[in-house]
């Protein structure tokens, strides 16, 4: 197997978050994560930023699309993928069909997000999304987890950040219905952020000019070298060349959408890279810890001063909390920088309007 960490790396489950791993004989679902398919989509619209009322955007962005734990759409969605989902001969994930649709075009909580940018070059307005495949994956996720550990679909397994890695063979049975139900996921990710980025351009009345889409928590099928590895990525972005790639940094921060290069440390990287700017501190560290409303012991980051630094910057914030706040990140361009020749950057994205959940409503999806 081979291993690569990435600038924005931190610790995660079982994995680093930030981490790739390449394997030719087993595949690690913890590896993928809770949240299966995490990933970004960015579109640039027929608009300039200038053209709307970022305020009147953000509240109607903030009261149409669902963000939260457990939320359901209030819109009824059809897609091709539920019935994917009602056809796989994996009766657990068949029976998964209802929060499936239910949940799809929600955006959950936590470091997930709908953003709207100013595109530095020539003002264009982006739109940005940054989510997965909800309690879908979540459940998919921590059902093989289980039966990899010897368990039933459904027990309780060890769920801590120092879990010791479960594999799963390559070519047996079990691995086969992971790597289905995990594109299941997948498919079902895609169909969500472009649903809500959909929604935000009809909120907005605009046109889609380029999209560039991508999961950041998956495990794909590679040929590098001349041979096949699975190539498992936790927080990475896939970047072969003249491939683009979505990557934001924080609410304070920009974001950049960048194009893969060929060069021997990307060929060492297996091709990847940045999937954000990287947490410095932990949630709790963040915001501290609080006890039926009293601070038990205080956070590092001064919300208020956060909220008055965003918005010196016009940014304009619907939901977030401490345990977001730029100051629990590293700076996006300083972590780009260590990845040198492997990727170029072909647009900066400057946040004009961020949507997200309050830090009280945080997932347990592990990114």
């Amino acid at each position: 197997a081979r291993g690569v960490l990435c600038a924005d790396h931190h610790k995660g489950y079982s994995m680093p978050i930030g981490g790739v791993l390449a394997s030719q004989s087993v595949v690690m679902p913890a590896g993928v994560g809770y949240d299966i398919a995490c990933g970004n989509c960015a579109v640039r619209t027929d608009m300039h930023a200038t053209d709307i009322n970022v305020p009147i955007v953000m509240d109607d962005i903030w009261k149409i699309i669902s963000f939260g734990v457990g939320r359901s759409n209030a819109e009824r969605v059809d897609h091709p993928v539920f019935d994917a989902i009602a056809a796989t001969h994996i009766p657990e994930v068949r029976g998964l069909i209802d929060l499936a649709r239910n949940q799809l075009g929600t955006v959950g909580s936590g470091n997930h997000y709908v953003d709207l940018f100013e595109d530095r070059a020539d003002g264009r307005l982006w739109v940005g999304v940054h989510f997965g495949s909800r309690g879908f994956g979540h459940k998919v996720a921590s059902g093989f987890l289980a039966r990899a550990a010897g368990k039933a679909w459904g027990e309780r397994t060890d769920d801590s950040m120092d879990a010791p890695p479960t594999t799963i063979p390559l070519g047996t049975a079990l691995a086969q219905d992971y790597l289905a139900s995990m594109t299941l996921a997948g498919e079902y990710a895609y169909a969500g952020r472009d649903w809500v980025v959909d929604r935000v351009l009809r909120i907005l009345g605009a046109r889609p000019e380029w999209r560039v889409h991508n999961h950041h928590n998956f495990a794909w099928s590679e040929t590098h070298g001349g041979e096949q590895w699975l190539v498992v990525r936790k927080g990475a972005t896939p970047a072969f060349p003249g491939q683009t790639g979505f990557v934001g940094g924080s609410m304070g921060d920009d974001a950049v959408i960048v194009e893969g290069v060929d060069s021997p440390t990307s060929r060492e990287a297996f091709y990847s890279t940045v999937h954000g700017a990287g947490r410095v501190m932990g949630r709790m560290e963040a915001k501290g810890k609080w006890k039926k409303g009293e601070c038990v012991r205080p956070g590092k980051i001064d919300w208020p001063a956060a909220l008055a630094d965003l918005k010196t910057k016009n940014i304009v914030l619907r939901g977030g909390g401490a345990d977001e706040a730029p100051g629990c990140y590293k700076r996006l361009a300083e972590v780009l920088a260590y990845h040198g020749d492997t990727i170029k950057v072909l647009h900066t994205l400057r946040p004009i309007g961020v949507a997200m959940a309050g830090a009280d409503t945080f997932d347990p999806y592990k990114d």
